[in-house]
């Protein structure tokens, strides 16, 4: 790979179009507009109260005369016998169906973190610190949510998000009937944000399953099940639409550091902290997707309510399978560092890329890996892939996406264009991206 300092100039020397992005994050404190739009309510409120005062002011006057004849009738009611009726409407609804279906699925996990706790009385008195006056102890850090979707004897298998369980010295889960249970991890992986737990699961009696995540629609009926806020929440329902079923965002470390991009479903249900690892399902009870992030602002600082993402189910599947039987994710790369076509400007894909017009979508190699598959296959600086495996690469269906399909060792044909000419070739995938060096945040790895 080229180095650091190599990208960074090349990404000036591209004069890259510098695009504000949302990024997912936890929700920030209401803007006092939200003050605003309060008293627009309350002012409609109480124009509304004195414009019936008036009203029946007016007919006060006119009736004055009659006064006597609606006199308060002096009777008492002295056996208090007003009573609720029974519920007319169907309350059976398809998302209440759907909810009850999954609800003994959903869990609360606890990350549980070692924290240091001195003597310090014992120092005050001139007692020296010792490991004998200090010890480590087990404290909850932060929670999330996870979902049962598998019983194999007595062991259940849980997923969550890598980040819910991340930096954990022990994990605890609360199953939906408030049972606490011991926690062990199974494998994770940071690139889908995925992990797997095992729990002892004699007593749990519900198991989800998933449903086919290309067959959603955009509209339809969603519905997000988790421990917003932590298990004192644990299994709240709230319910919104399916707003777009390939939303690409950028994904982030615990440092803010950028990492890649995610394909999720985004969603309007209310997703906030605690709902992570939870399931997104549809009105059959099919898990969907597991929420993972929202966004609560965008980079000016303007608030945004309804933009909640979820992993796609069948990316999930795909994962948990293979952290259940390596407990780790083992990808294929090509070894290259590269850039979006679509954040170089008009006049460099033309002056530098000298790519033809008709070729809007694909990536731009910014360095490959010395001894990578994209290396051995002829690829340099500056050429565009626009195809790989025969699949187009567009703002749908990303590199990242299209290469994941692949396993390790697999060969693949590749067109890409050098100089503005189109060429065609083949890539044996010999290479895990465990394997790629770290790079600038500005580009991404494949």
């Amino acid at each position: 790979m080229a180095d650091n300092n190599n990208n960074n100039q090349d990404l000036n020397n591209l004069n890259m179009q510098n695009q504000d992005q949302q990024q997912p994050n936890d929700p920030q404190p209401r803007k006092k507009r939200g003050l605003t739009l309060t008293k627009v309510a309350v002012t409609a409120a109480v124009a509304g109260l004195l414009g019936g005062g008036v009203a029946y002011g007016g007919l006060n006057y006119l009736s004055n005369s009659g006064l006597n004849d609606t006199a308060v009738p002096a009777g008492t009611n002295k056996t208090g016998n007003t009573k609720t009726s029974n519920v007319t409407v169907n309350v059976n609804s398809q998302s209440t169906k759907a909810f009850n279906s999954v609800k003994g699925a959903m869990v609360s996990v606890i990350n549980l973190q070692k924290q240091s706790s001195n003597n310090t009385l014992g120092e005050l008195f001139g007692q020296s610190s010792s490991s004998s006056s200090s010890k480590s102890s087990l404290e909850e850090a932060s929670e999330g949510s996870g979902v049962v979707y598998k019983k194999d004897g007595n062991t259940a298998y849980i997923v969550t998000n890598n980040h819910v369980v991340s930096g954990s010295s022990a994990l605890r889960v609360v199953t939906s009937s408030g049972k606490q249970l011991q926690a062990k991890l199974v494998g994770k992986d940071s690139v889908t944000d995925l992990a797997v737990l095992k729990v002892n699961g004699s007593s749990l009696k519900t198991v989800a399953s998933f449903g086919n995540s290309d067959k959603i629609k955009v509209g339809e009926t969603a519905l997000a099940i988790g421990s917003p806020l932590g298990s004192q929440y644990a299994t709240s329902l709230t319910e919104g639409i399916i707003s777009a079923k390939k939303r690409t965002i950028e994904t982030t470390n615990s440092a803010g550091t950028q990492t890649g991009n995610a394909t999720v479903i985004q969603t309007d249900a209310a997703i906030n902290p605690g709902n992570s690892g939870g399931a997104l399902i549809n009105v059959g009870g099919q898990v969907i997707g597991i929420t993972s992030s929202k966004i609560a602002s965008d980079t000016e600082g303007t608030s945004v309510e309804g933009m909640g993402f979820a992993i796609p189910s069948n990316e999930v599947v795909n994962i948990i399978n293979q952290l259940v039987k390596k407990g780790k994710v083992v990808r294929p790369a090509l070894g290259i560092t590269y850039v979006d076509l679509a954040n170089v400007s008009d006049s460099q894909q033309k002056s530098i890329l000298k790519l033809p017009s008709s070729v809007t979508n694909g990536v731009v190699v910014m360095g490959a890996s010395s001894g990578s598959p994209a290396k051995k296959a002829g690829l340099a600086k500056y050429d565009v892939i626009t195809e790989l495996g025969g699949h187009k690469i567009s703002t749908q269906s990303t590199l990242r996406d299209i290469l994941y399909k692949y396993k390790l060792n697999d060969t693949v044909s590749m067109t890409y264009y050098h100089n503005g000419k189109k060429k065609t070739t083949s890539v044996k995938l010999t290479e895990t991206s465990s394997q790629l060096k770290s790079t600038t945040s500005a580009t991404s790895e494949s």
